[in-house]
């Protein structure tokens, strides 16, 4: 009968694999973790977090590496304490050094939702948004480090065509409500338009998505101490022109409906203006934008791409 002292079996350091080779990536997926990380103003918590951990296994010969390592490495560094880009580095070099010699390269995916106060348009209403982000690190063999930035917007966004054919049909109405009346005075016009037959047809808008990923450079991650998601969720929205809302009064939606009539824009309209955006930004070396139009006419997405490099895959693709 074995004795409470016996050492406990470890099969993965004993047993040769039936296969030998390397793996490029082992490690977890959707680890439940509090992550709070360090932004441009102060810092946030994620909400409902989710991290990914993994390192390459480059001895062909052996079993597997240390998962509780990667995991304690992890719950240390990311749930004690605000994460930063340093930090990110911090735990990668950690991460691939306990595997004592079984990977030279590493990656971390922390994915969640960043929540942020936003103002209304007119009233001193505000209320919060949940913008969805993603953090993903890469140390390679050589020690080169590489971090992408990700979040998504909701935005609305109105048709253009569809605008023109509502102004046709506008035009159509008033023409055959006035036949009879050649010089109609400003004030029959005026009514006219506040009435139902002033507003025949309406353009159609729908909500709308745009998935913007950075890559900054690697010197600029590695002396950053945050992570500039607001500043960029800033630039963007305002490029965009009409973010969704949060608490609004009749004003604030009146401000809104008038600057969807003011912001027509197709779907390749808006990439453009990201893109436009991004360009102005010294510090990125590559970045991938995908726009998608949530079509109310069709019960398909119109979708524009528009990148730099190829970060999060190939530039043309859909996601």
């Amino acid at each position: 009968m074995p004795s409470n002292h016996d050492p406990l079996p470890d099969v993965a350091d004993v047993a040769v694999p039936p296969v030998r080779g390397g793996l490029n990536a082992v490690g977890m997926r959707d680890i439940a973790m509090p992550v709070a990380i360090a932004l441009s103003r102060g810092h946030e918590r994620l909400e409902a977090a989710l991290v990914g951990l993994g390192v390459d296994l480059v001895q062909p010969d052996a079993r597997g590496v240390h998962m509780s390592r990667l995991y304690l490495a992890a719950d240390r560094l990311l749930s004690a304490e605000t994460v930063t880009p340093g930090g990110l580095r911090e735990l990668l070099r950690e991460s691939i050094d306990s595997q004592s010699g079984l990977s030279r390269g590493g990656f971390v995916r922390i994915r969640g939702g960043l929540t942020l106060r936003r103002p209304a348009l007119i009233s001193a209403n505000s209320g919060h948004r949940r913008y969805p982000v993603e953090l993903l690190a890469r140390l390679d063999p050589t020690g080169g480090f590489r971090l992408e930035e990700c979040v998504h917007l909701d935005y609305s966004s109105t048709c253009p065509c569809s605008a023109a054919l509502a102004r046709q049909l506008t035009r159509q109405h008033f023409e055959r409500d006035f036949a009879e009346q050649p010089n109609p005075g400003s004030e029959r016009v005026a009514e006219w338009l506040a009435s139902e037959r002033g507003m025949p047809a309406t353009p159609h808008s729908q909500r709308s998505v745009a998935e913007i990923r950075i890559q900054r450079s690697a010197a600029t991650s590695i002396a950053s101490d945050c992570f500039p998601i607001d500043d960029l969720i800033d630039r963007c929205e305002t490029a965009l022109g009409t973010p969704v809302q949060t608490a609004v009064k009749r004003a604030d939606e009146q401000e809104f409906a008038l600057r969807n009539g003011q912001n027509l824009m197709f779907c390749e309209d808006a990439a453009r203006r990201l893109q436009d955006e991004l360009d102005k930004l010294p510090d990125l070396e590559d970045y991938r934008i995908q726009v998608s139009h949530l079509e109310s006419l069709h019960a398909h997405d119109a979708v524009a791409v528009a990148a730099r490099g190829v970060p999060g895959g190939f530039p043309g693709a859909f996601d």
